[in-house]
């Protein structure tokens, strides 16, 4: 259970499981996806595997979108009924607007509480990881200042790489970054992309498949540290098999007793597209 004083908001971008959710007092707004002029909760109105369906049969490609101040201020009346402190962790302003709606809810809603809006600078499983150590230290009784700062210094180390089926959606949902450069040579390689300062970018070119594949589970077992502060974690959108193969054989080379595999969810599939698949870890200070 969360300290009584710090209670945390995020959004469903951080792919947190809901009975973890729920058991730990976090509150989960859900980021919104829309086809053509029909609205969605991701995770709440439509599932992961109705919005894949409709993906792939879509002519058009959804759009995403943050959730709005009112969804925040919701969000927050909740946690301040119940905690002094309030932290609000969301992904990189960099891809998503969830802190711009999270900072304008507390400006216009709760102008004189204690809400902390932090930009975690990543998404998926790294922000889980994130949310989960604020989590814990709050658990463990650690002041609000003390958690922010644990935070701050987590956000640097944090390194995610990932395999993308295509280039396609994140050219087409303007989140390519620094990648733009591979545009044209997609067919010819399997390029491995990193989050990097909260950006999209390219970080080496492979020939196939199954070498990139390879080197992505080199580059976490080069990088990764083995220790539990680490927080390894496999994420996939649609490719399901292979991120459990890959947390398995990662599990076993770094003699971790487990490595958790995220779903990315409706939000980062739309950009990133089905058959992603990624490693999140943070890297020693």
């Amino acid at each position: 259970m969360s300290s009584p004083q710090i209670r945390i908001v995020t959004d469903s971008t951080a792919t947190l499981s809901p009975v973890y959710a729920r058991e730990h007092r976090i509150e989960v707004v859900p980021q919104i996806v829309m086809f053509g002029q029909d609205a969605f909760f991701e995770d709440m109105t439509i599932s992961f595997a109705d919005f894949l369906q409709r993906l792939k049969s879509s002519p058009q490609l959804p759009t995403p979108a943050a959730p709005q101040p009112g969804d925040l201020m919701e969000a927050y009346r909740k946690q301040l009924a119940h905690a002094a402190t309030i932290l609000s962790l969301h992904p990189s302003a960099e891809v998503s607007g969830t802190v711009r709606s999270a900072l304008t809810a507390k400006q216009e809603a709760f102008p004189d509480a204690d809400i902390r809006v932090i930009d975690s600078r990543t998404v998926g499983g790294n922000l889980a990881s994130i949310v989960i150590a604020a989590s814990e230290w709050a658990e463990q009784g650690a002041r609000a200042e003390e958690i922010v700062a644990r935070v701050n210094a987590l956000i640097p180390r944090g390194r995610v790489y990932f395999l993308v089926a295509t280039l396609e959606y994140l050219q087409r949902g303007g989140r390519i970054g620094g990648a733009a450069a591979l545009i044209g040579t997609a067919l010819q390689i399997k390029p491995i992309l990193e989050l990097k300062n909260g950006r999209v970018e390219a970080f080496e070119k492979v020939r196939t498949p199954h070498r990139a594949y390879a080197r992505l589970k080199e580059l976490a077992l080069e990088q990764c540290p083995r220790s539990r502060d680490a927080r390894l974690c496999v994420m996939q959108a649609d490719a399901e098999m292979l991120a459990r193969q890959l947390a398995d054989e990662l599990s076993a080379a770094l003699a971790m007793p487990s490595v958790p595999v995220y779903t990315m969810g409706a939000s980062i599939t739309t950009h990133a597209g089905p058959g992603t698949i990624a490693v999140g870890f943070f890297v020693n200070a």
